[in-house]
C-alpha cells in the first residue's frame, strides 16, 4: 500500500508546512495554506529522475547560437518586447486581467505564424467551436493552425511530439493538470509540475511555448511565484478593460531588455499595434490649466504623455490625494516640495492627478512636469502652449539632470513643439536644438518660465 503524506502548501509562494498556519512565514500572506496529499510517485515527479541522462559540460565559446533562431510574431510591438521576435525553445508567460486581450492577441499571433510554420493552440477553458468563432471574428484562420481542447499535461505533450509544432500556446496554465498529482488544477503543485513539464518540452524539442496566466485582484500573477522563475520571459498586460489602449510590459526577459513596452489598441478585430504612439496620448484641446506635456522614455522609445492635475479647495480634513497611474509616495513628496520650497499652500486642497491614455509613468524625469501641472491648476494659469517639460526634482527643490535628452527633444520637435523646459545641466550639453531651450535650476524658476506668454 502506498503511504501518503499530508502537507499544507501556501498558494501564493509554494512554502510547505507539516501543519496549517494562518500566516505564511515566507510571503506573509494570510489564509493561503491548502491541504494537499502527496505520494512517493508525486515526489518523484519533482525530483528530476525522469531525465534520460545528464548533459555534459561545454565550453562557452563552443556553444552554437544557431539553435535559437528568431522569427517574427507578426506584431512589431510584441517583437520589440520579446527582444526581436519569438525564439525557438523559449518559454513565455503572458498574464493580465480578464478581458484585457490575452487570448485574442495570442490567437492572432498563432494565425500569423501558422502561415509558414505549424502551430498548436491548446485551450483548457473554451471549446474548439468557441475558438473557431473568435478566429473568424478576428480574421485569424490559417491552414497550419491546429486547436487542441485538453487539460491533461501528458496528452498535451504527446500531441506536441506527434504534431511537431514550432509554436504552442497554452490557454491557460491554471486549467492544466498532471495525473501524477492529486491536487486540483491551479494549485501550487499542479502549476509547478505543469510548468516544469512545459519547460522540458520547449527546451528538449526546440519549441516556443506561450503560457497564458491569470492574475489576482491586486494585479499580480495568480499561483506560485516559482512560475515566474521557471519561464524565460514574463509579460504583463496593463490597462483597464474598457480603456482604448493596452500596454504590454516585460518584467523579466532572458533574451532582451525589460524596459521595452508594446502598445496596442483594442478594436473590433482585436488588439492591433500602435506604431505612432506619441500622438495617441496627446489631446487636441489646448489652453487648460493643470495640463503639462512630458517626453518620457520607455526602453528605447520616447512617448509624449499628457499629465492632468486638478487642485481644489476642500473643507474636509484630511484632504484627498488621488492618482491611479502616478505613485502616491512620489506625488506626496512633490506636494511637500511645492508647499515648502515654492510656498504654494496645497495643504488644504484636494489633489487629483491623471495620465491621459492610461499609461503609467515611473521614471524620475516626470517630476518637473508633475510639479508644473499641479502649480498650473492651483494658480489657475495655463502653461505656455507647445511646451514640453522634464527633469528630476530633489527635496531641496533643485531640478536635476536626466538621461536621453536628445531623444526626448527630437520626438517633441517631430510633433511640432517649440519650447522645452529642462534641467540646466542638460541644457549646457546641447549644442543646438530645433526647440527653444530653457535650462532651469529650481522648480520656482521653471514655474516662472512656464507661465510666461
Amino acid at each position: 500500500m502506498t503511504k501518503k503524506k499530508t502537507l499544507f502548501i501556501c498558494q501564493e509562494c509554494g512554502y510547505n508546512s507539516a501543519k496549517w498556519m494562518g500566516k505564511c512565514p515566507s510571503c506573509n500572506s494570510w489564509n493561503t495554506f491548502v491541504e494537499e496529499t502527496t505520494t512517493p510517485e508525486e515526489i518523484k515527479a519533482f525530483s528530476g529522475n525522469s531525465l534520460s541522462k545528464p548533459n555534459t559540460p561545454q565550453l562557452i565559446d563552443e556553444i552554437s547560437l544557431a539553435e535559437l533562431p528568431h522569427y517574427s510574431s507578426g506584431s512589431l510591438e510584441l517583437d520589440r518586447v520579446l527582444g526581436g521576435g519569438i525564439i525557438s525553445g523559449s518559454l513565455v508567460l503572458m498574464v493580465g486581467d480578464p478581458g484585457v486581450g490575452k487570448s485574442s492577441l495570442n490567437l492572432r499571433i498563432c494565425a500569423t505564424v501558422a502561415k509558414e510554420k505549424n502551430v498548436l493552440y491548446v485551450t483548457g477553458e473554451e471549446s474548439p467551436q468557441q475558438i473557431r468563432m473568435r478566429a473568424e471574428r478576428l480574421s485569424a484562420l490559417a491552414p497550419n493552425l491546429k486547436i487542441l481542447s485538453e487539460i491533461n499535461i501528458d496528452y498535451i505533450a504527446k500531441a506536441a511530439l506527434e504534431e511537431k509544432p514550432q509554436l504552442i500556446v497554452i490557454d491557460s496554465i491554471q486549467t492544466i493538470f498532471s495525473p501524477l498529482l492529486q491536487s486540483a488544477p491551479g494549485s501550487v503543485s499542479q502549476v509547478r509540475e505543469c510548468a516544469i513539464a512545459l519547460m522540458k518540452l520547449a527546451k528538449m524539442n526546440n519549441i516556443a511555448i506561450f503560457i497564458i496566466g491569470h492574475v489576482t485582484k491586486d494585479g499580480t500573477l495568480a499561483g506560485p511565484r516559482v512560475l515566474e522563475h521557471i519561464v524565460d520571459t514574463v509579460l504583463y498586460f496593463e490597462g483597464e478593460r474598457n480603456a482604448q489602449f493596452r500596454l504590454l510590459r516585460a518584467v523579466k526577459n532572458r533574451f532582451g531588455n525589460t524596459n521595452e513596452i508594446g502598445i496596442f489598441e483594442m478594436r473590433d478585430c482585436g488588439l492591433v499595434d500602435v506604431p505612432d504612439t506619441s500622438k495617441m496620448f496627446l489631446s487636441d484641446e489646448t489652453g487648460h490649466s493643470g495640463v503639462s506635456i512630458v517626453p518620457t522614455i520607455e526602453g528605447t522609445r520616447p512617448l509624449l504623455v499628457e499629465i492632468q492635475s486638478l487642485v481644489a479647495n476642500t473643507p474636509y480634513i484630511p484632504p484627498r490625494r488621488t492618482s491611479d497611474l502616478v505613485d502616491m509616495k512620489r506625488l506626496q513628496l512633490l506636494l511637500a516640495v511645492l508647499e515648502k520650497r515654492v510656498k504654494l499652500s496645497l495643504g488644504a486642497c484636494d489633489v487629483y492627478v491623471k495620465i491621459a491614455g492610461g499609461i503609467k509613468i515611473e521614471e524620475p524625469a516626470c517630476d518637473l512636469a508633475l510639479c508644473l501641472s499641479l502649480a498650473s491648476s492651483f494658480l489657475n494659469k495655463v502653461i505656455a502652449p507647445q511646451t514640453i517639460v522634464f527633469g528630476e526634482v530633489s527635496l531641496s527643490g533643485e531640478v536635476r539632470a536626466v538621461h536621453g535628452t536628445d531623444i526626448r527633444l527630437n520626438e517633441a520637435a517631430k510633433l511640432g513643439f517649440k519650447r522645452a523646459i529642462i534641467p540646466h545641466k542638460n541644457a549646457e550639453k546641447i549644442p543646438s536644438s530645433p526647440l527653444q531651450i530653457y535650462g532651469v535650476r529650481t522648480v520656482t524658476e521653471a514655474i516662472n518660465i512656464a507661465f510666461k506668454k
